[in-house]
């Protein structure tokens, strides 16, 4: 058997195709020639019917309904999962960590049950040191679904992105004419184009003798978010400086979301950025993807919530 399938006859199964990653996987798999399957709750909703105009097939499937996640995947190749996370941008109202495990959890089952031949998971940089410190609650959640994804037995690749770049394009971390964050300002903090999370998705499903068994943590990136605001500032060409919230205001919202910041402050990712540019020579670094797409997106956002206020 060769090791680079014919991807122009196989099919792939996004799972959270209209997400972030789900988009760029989807995209990617495309351009390259794969045939995808779209799975979405809604497929008359607007970022589904865009997925359909670019040439994916839509299925509805419910997370929660494991014989429709099942349905979905019948006859597929492969099988891209990725979950919400609890407290990033566009998670759903009311979504729990538990959801995000049971999820994970109800696509390896269904991946495994449909005979899927090759099972890209989208975990989280860190994820595979639980044995040896306290991680935050989103990267253990993941660790419980590569495990549950071990003990299945799939065939399986581990992609472990840092935080992606997108964040700083909306409210996530835009503020008040300032990009605001709880990092402290000179610490080093790892970051990734969500685009080469799918430019990695494609190339474990082309070489899956090279990737299958693997779990790689992921980083275009290495800046600090003083760095980042003077970046976004000089792309945009209008003063955004950074301003760090504190730790203690963050506790308010939530504990999870306070260690979380403590950790990436004190020991956060580590991914090799060389290593990971090894593996895909296109990686964006900040000043790329600002260049490319990230600097109009902000600019798109500024703009639009400038006229929200005017409006008011």
């Amino acid at each position: 058997m060769p090791t680079v399938w014919r991807n122009i006859v196989k099919t792939i199964v996004v799972m959270g195709a209209t997400g972030l990653q789900g988009r760029a996987v989807t995209a990617q798999l495309l351009a390259e020639g794969w045939r995808v399957r779209a799975v979405t709750r809604d497929p008359d909703a607007p970022a589904a019917r865009t997925l359909a105009q670019a040439g994916a097939e839509l299925v509805r499937a419910e997370m929660d309904d494991v014989a429709s996640l099942v349905a979905a995947a019948e006859g597929a190749y492969g099988l891209f999962s990725v979950q919400p996370t609890v407290g990033s941008p566009g998670t759903p109202p009311g979504f729990s960590a538990e959801d995000e495990v049971r999820w994970g959890r109800n696509i390896a089952d269904a991946a495994h049950a449909a005979g899927v031949r090759h099972l890209v998971y989208a975990s989280l940089a860190g994820a595979g040191r639980h044995n040896t410190e306290k991680l935050p609650v989103n990267a253990i959640n993941k660790w419980r679904i590569e495990q549950h994804i071990t003990r299945l037995g799939l065939p399986a690749t581990f992609l472990r992105p840092v935080s992606f770049m997108e964040n700083y394009t909306g409210a996530y971390h835009l503020h008040d004419g300032a990009v605001a964050t709880g990092f402290a300002p000179d610490v080093p903090q790892q970051i990734m184009a969500v685009d080469d999370v799918g430019a990695f998705a494609a190339l474990a499903f082309a070489h899956p003798g090279e990737w299958i068994g693997r779990a790689v943590d992921l980083a275009g990136d290495e800046v600090t978010p003083r760095q980042i605001a003077a970046a976004i500032s000089e792309a945009i060409d209008r003063p955004l400086p950074y301003l760090q919230i504190p730790i203690e205001a963050i506790a308010q919202i939530g504990e999870d979301f306070a260690f979380a910041y403590t950790w990436l402050n004190e020991r956060g990712y580590r991914a090799d950025v060389a290593f990971t540019r090894a593996l895909h020579p296109g990686l964006m670094d900040l000043s790329t993807w600002l260049r490319r797409t990230g600097a109009a997106q902000i600019a798109g956002f500024l703009t639009a919530q400038e006229t929200a206020e005017q409006d008011q």
